[in-house]
C-alpha cells in the first residue's frame, strides 16, 4: 500500500507577522519559513501507518519554489521514504490558491496511484481549509477530514473525525483522502535521530508546475492586508462590585 502526503512551507508559526508596506500581503523576505504543523502531523500519521506495517512506502510532495525542497527534506528526516517537488514562483500564501493546487496534486496522484492521500486540514497561511475536499472531489474519492483518530485494515478506513457536537465516525473503502486535525498526534522528535542522517540520500523528483497542465490562475484576489487591532491596555480594578459595574455599563457584556 502507497501514502502520499502533502506538505507546505509556511512562516513559522511562532514568528510574528509583519504586513508590507503596501499592505498586499505579508513579508516572506528575512523571514524563517518550515513546515506546515497541520501538515507536520499528516506526515508524522503517514510514517505511523508505515511503521505498523500497513503502508509499505510513503512519498512526500509539495507546491512551491526551491526552497520548498527542505520543507519535503524535513518530511524524509520524519521518516518518508521519496519526495516529489512541483516547482513554481507564485506565492504560495496567496496566489497558488487551493483549486490549483488540487489540480496539481490530483495530477500526482494519477501519476503514483496511491491508495491514501493525507494532508494537513488546513495551512496557517491562508487558513483556507478547502485542498483535501477538492482533490476528493477531482478524483471522486471519499474523504475525511478533520480526523482525530485513523484505522486502516485491509482496504477498508475507519476514520474519527471531530465535528461541532462532538466525534463522528466514518467508514469507507479505499482509496480515500485524510486530512489531519490537531488531536490526530503529536510529531516527536525522534525522527531526528531515526531518520535525520538518511534524509538527504533519499529521491526528491522535480516537476514544474507548467508541465502538469494545470491552470493554476487565481480565482480571488487579496484587496488589502491589515494589523489586527492593537489592544486597549488593561485596567485594575478596586474590587468585585467595581468590576461587575464595569462590565455592565462600559464593556455591555452583562
Amino acid at each position: 500500500m502507497r501514502l502520499l502526503v502533502g506538505v507546505k512551507r509556511v512562516i513559522d508559526y511562532a514568528v510574528k507577522v509583519r504586513v508590507t508596506p503596501d499592505k498586499t500581503g505579508v513579508e516572506l523576505k528575512n523571514v524563517k519559513m518550515s513546515m506546515n504543523p497541520f501538515c507536520e502531523i499528516a506526515v508524522e500519521e503517514a510514517v505511523r501507518l508505515k511503521e505498523a506495517g500497513i503502508v509499505k512506502e510513503v512519498v512526500a510532495v509539495s507546491v512551491g519554489p526551491k526552497q520548498a525542497q527542505e520543507t519535503i527534506r524535513t518530511a524524509l528526516a520524519m521518516g518518508a521514504d521519496s519526495g516529489i517537488h512541483i516547482t513554481t514562483d507564485m506565492r504560495t500564501d496567496q496566489e497558488l490558491q487551493p483549486l490549483a493546487v488540487s489540480k496539481l496534486l490530483k495530477s500526482i496522484v494519477e501519476k503514483e496511484t496511491p491508495d491514501i492521500v493525507v494532508l494537513g486540514k488546513q495551512a496557517i497561511d491562508d487558513d483556507s481549509n478547502q485542498t483535501g475536499q477538492m482533490l476528493a472531489g477531482l478524483l471522486d474519492w471519499p474523504q475525511a477530514t478533520f480526523a482525530s483518530k485513523v484505522k486502516v485494515e485491509d482496504k477498508n478506513l475507519t476514520v474519527t473525525r471531530e465535528i461541532d457536537g462532538g466525534v463522528q465516525t466514518l467508514s469507507m473503502t479505499l482509496p480515500a483522502v485524510i486530512t489531519a486535525d490537531l488531536r490526530l498526534n503529536e510529531p516527536p522528535i525522534r525522527y531526528f535521530a531515526k531518520h535525520y542522517e538518511g534524509k538527504k540520500k533519499k529521491k526528491i523528483d522535480t516537476i514544474k508546475a507548467e508541465d502538469l497542465g494545470v491552470d493554476l490562475s487565481p480565482r480571488l484576489k487579496v484587496v488589502k492586508v491589515e494589523d489586527p487591532p492593537v489592544r486597549s491596555a488593561g485596567i485594575m480594578v478596586d474590587g468585585v462590585d467595581a468590576l461587575v459595574d464595569k462590565l455592565k455599563n462600559e464593556a455591555s457584556v452583562i
